[in-house]
């Protein structure tokens, strides 16, 4: 046998297993440092945690307006927030009075 047919009989046997070995290897770094991976999954966790800080301040100042809609209910409203709204809205204030804002 010639040397180019040896060559070409050992990348026959050896071409399919080196081929698997390189398709496992690229999706094996791909689990370890891919953007879905294992090293991405400290970030989710800071994000997570950011997120549900977020969270509790957007449900906190949800629960505190649906009590100001409650207080605006129409069949209903509460006076000193009926009073405090048309104050805000007309810019009126006695002249006894200290304005403090708020927001």
């Amino acid at each position: 046998m010639s040397g180019s047919s040896t060559l070409k009989i050992i990348l026959r046997r050896a071409g399919p297993p080196a081929l698997a070995l390189i398709v496992m290897a690229f999706f094996g770094g791909y689990a370890v440092v891919g953007p879905n991976g294992i090293f991405a999954y400290g970030d989710y966790k800071r994000q997570l945690a950011t997120r549900e800080v977020v969270y509790a301040s957007l449900d906190k100042q949800r629960s505190v307006l649906r009590n100001r809609v409650a207080l605006l209910d129409p069949k209903h409203t509460n006076p000193d927030m009926a009073e405090e709204l048309v104050r805000r809205q007309l810019k009126l204030a006695h002249p006894d009075e200290v304005i403090v804002p708020l927001n």
